[in-house]
């Protein structure tokens, strides 16, 4: 993006506003300006440090009018459970073979899926899957029976979330092709999937601060009272 196009892209955002929701995501669809669908992301401060064990915040969002994105899923599992992954619509089933391929090099997925039964093979996997965030885990989902239903929503606009060490929480939540209203949507379902994920260990304001941007523009900063439906405390 050219220097030109970012000036312009921030003009009219002002750095300090806290703007409502519906304003912010007007303003910010406003200043895409690239010759792709950008992104739209979210990044929330919160009031928790999570190296203590009892303030670490996780989870998965399901938003109500998807990513936009593509998403490729893989599935490790056997036998009927292998079947009805690849019936629900996963891209790329296996077990002992997968696990090889994932050893290569090779991970041409976005989010991976496992039977319980597998995570003696998935653990292998660790060092490589888990700085990707790609490590199945029962607690957002994606160590599951119900394979086909983890892939639907998988491929239907589950967004996983988790705390980063200064204690920010970022995420997908659409596209700048996205009407004003799906983004809203989307972006109230992400923040208020965060503020039940809220750890027992949390103190004092727990929601501190909101932002959204596209992938080339400016961040706006979003007041969280109107995002929020009063979990932020």
């Amino acid at each position: 993006m050219s220097g030109k196009r970012i000036t312009k892209a921030r003009e009219g955002v002002e750095r300090t506003k806290l703007y409502s929701v519906d304003d912010a995501v007007k303003l910010l669809k406003s200043s895409t300006s690239a010759k792709f669908d950008e992104s739209i992301e979210i990044a929330m401060n919160l009031g928790v440090d999570p190296k203590h064990a009892d303030q670490m915040v996780r989870g998965v969002v399901n938003l109500p009018n998807g990513t936009g994105r593509t998403v490729r899923v893989a599935v490790f599992a056997r036998g009927p459970k292998a079947d009805e992954a690849k019936a629900a619509g996963a891209d790329i089933v296996g077990a002992e073979d997968l696990v090889t391929l994932v050893q290569a090099g090779t991970i041409e997925f976005d989010r991976c899926i496992a039977t319980p039964d597998m995570m003696g093979l998935v653990g292998r996997l660790g060092k490589v899957l888990g700085p990707r965030g790609l490590m199945p885990n029962p607690r957002v989902g994606t160590v599951t029976m119900d394979v086909a239903s983890a892939v639907k929503a998988s491929k239907g606009g589950a967004v996983e979330f988790r705390v980063e060490k200064a204690g920010i929480v970022q995420g997908l939540v659409g596209k700048a092709s996205f009407g004003e209203d799906k983004l809203v949507e989307n972006i109230k379902a992400f923040v208020d999937a965060v503020a039940k994920a809220k750890p027992a260990g949390a103190k004092g304001t727990y929601i501190q601060r909101v932002a959204i941007s596209s992938t080339m523009g400016p961040g706006v900063k979003v007041e969280p009272s109107t995002v929020s439906s009063g979990s932020q405390n």
